[in-house]
């Protein structure tokens, strides 16, 4: 085997291998021989099927086998032989290959960069704390009991709002014939809830307890039912009762609801929740403190292909957002501005996620097998019925089962760095530990 360097640029190397007739051929012979000791054919015994019938039968397979796993060996021994650690699997691109002569193809491939961490003591960070104030668990606890509010009659002399339950009963026609379904007795409608057709629940707006309404609707164009598609319709409704939504009092009764024995043990349980929600928030606002830091700190070339495929990731995603009407203030800008910024993104991830990799590697940080199936038992949590489906899409994907560590390794780092620097707590309100610093850099 001939092993040339052919170009070297940056981080991209380009290499011309060259592999004799004779090593491919020991490769072909050696399948052969595997074969003739399996294979089963009519008219030989096990193991005693000749080699050149073997080769008849099965060259072209055995050859392609062969020349497969010759490309594989010896890309293997090249990138071993000069020590190269690399960003992405190698492109191989055969160049000149005939039966029975050497077999010559290119090898490109792009280098992990040399990565020299900073002084990670030197960071200086600033972890904003807030404390779990009483009025926030008030308001926490209100929003439990009117999620679990009861319907109660109006009993004062108004209009139906929005919010309000109208009691109705309801028949409604096209062109003058009643149709299946479009009737019904005593139905709780929710005014402002859209259930009904668009426009519906509106009408019955301002409407009293014992009052009778003509209600004139369109259906929509896409409805599913052939008839109404598209069609004027009439409702003769007649609002029977009024009801609103009575949040549930904030008793020991509420506590029970929530399988806990009293109401003093409820607010411990919703304190101790809004305590772990401020604990996850600071944390995430010192790490991003913290890797804009890196950021500004490490400047080294990264391989362009990983910068590609991050890119390509963020702008599929975007165009998605653009396609959707989410995408806020990308919304109206030129496709070159977009892509500059969102390729500057990409980089600047890539940049932090080799450097993070870099002080893992330097510092033997693992992910442990535990830490993975506690991981691979959260996912599966997610869609319940089909846990077995999801062990055993990850059991076989080893991409997803990467993406699952990815994290959990990044987040290991993270907090050995954290451990490293010096890390202030800062005192802030709850309404400043969770404004989104986006939107404070926009103000300021």
């Amino acid at each position: 085997m001939n092993i040339t360097e052919t170009s070297a640029d940056g981080l991209k190397r380009e290499y011309k291998v060259v592999i004799s007739a004779q090593d491919i051929e020991q490769k072909v012979q050696g399948r052969l021989e595997e074969l003739r000791r399996t294979v089963q054919l009519p008219g030989f015994r096990p193991g005693k099927v000749p080699v050149a019938v073997i080769k008849q039968r099965y060259g072209g397979s055995v050859l392609a086998e062969a020349l497969e796993d010759a490309i594989a060996d010896s890309s293997r021994q090249a990138l071993s032989e000069r020590g190269l650690r690399i960003a992405m699997q190698p492109k191989i691109n055969v160049e000149k290959y005939e039966d029975g002569g050497d077999l010559s193809y290119t090898m490109g491939v792009e280098l992990l960069p040399e990565i020299e961490p900073g002084d990670l003591a030197g960071l200086e960070l600033e972890k904003p704390v807030a404390t779990v104030e009483e009025t926030a668990v008030d308001e926490a606890l209100a929003r439990l009991a009117s999620a679990h509010s009861v319907q109660a009659p109006v009993t004062e002399d108004r209009a139906a709002e929005k919010g309000d339950i109208a009691v109705i009963d309801f028949a409604g026609s096209v062109d003058g014939e009643a149709l299946p379904g479009m009737d019904g007795k005593d139905y709780p409608l929710e005014l402002g809830a859209n259930q009904f057709v668009p426009g519906f629940e509106d009408q019955l707006v301002g409407a009293k307890a014992g009052e009778h309404r003509t209600v004139k609707v369109t259906f929509p164009a896409d409805y599913p039912h052939d008839r109404l598609k598209g069609a004027d319709t009439v409702f003769e409704v007649d609002v029977k009762e009024l009801r609103k939504h009575v949040p549930a009092e904030v008793n020991d009764d509420l506590a029970k609801e929530f399988g806990m024995e009293s109401l003093e043990k409820l607010r411990e349980a919703v304190g101790d929740r809004i305590k772990s929600e401020y604990a996850n928030v600071s944390r995430l606002r010192v790490k991003r403190q913290l890797l804009d830091k890196l950021a500004e700190a490490h400047s080294f070339e990264v391989p362009p292909g990983m910068v590609d495929v991050e890119f390509e990731g963020i702008w599929q995603r975007l165009q998605q957002e653009l396609k959707n009407g989410t995408a806020g203030e990308d919304a109206g800008k030129p496709e070159e501005e977009l892509k500059a910024e969102y390729r500057g993104i990409a980089e600047r991830r890539v940049r932090l996620g080799l450097l993070l990799s870099e002080i893992g590697r330097r510092n033997d940080i693992q992910v442990t097998q535990d830490e993975i199936n506690r991981a691979l038992i959260a996912e599966a949590r997610r869609f319940p019925g089909q846990e077995r489906q999801v062990f055993e899409f990850f059991k076989q994907n080893r991409e997803a089962l990467e993406n699952l560590r990815a994290p959990i390794f990044e987040d290991k780092v993270v907090d050995y760095i954290l451990d490293q620097a010096k890390v202030s707590e800062k005192p802030v309100s709850a309404e400043e530990l969770m404004k989104d610093p986006d939107e404070e850099a926009e103000a300021a």
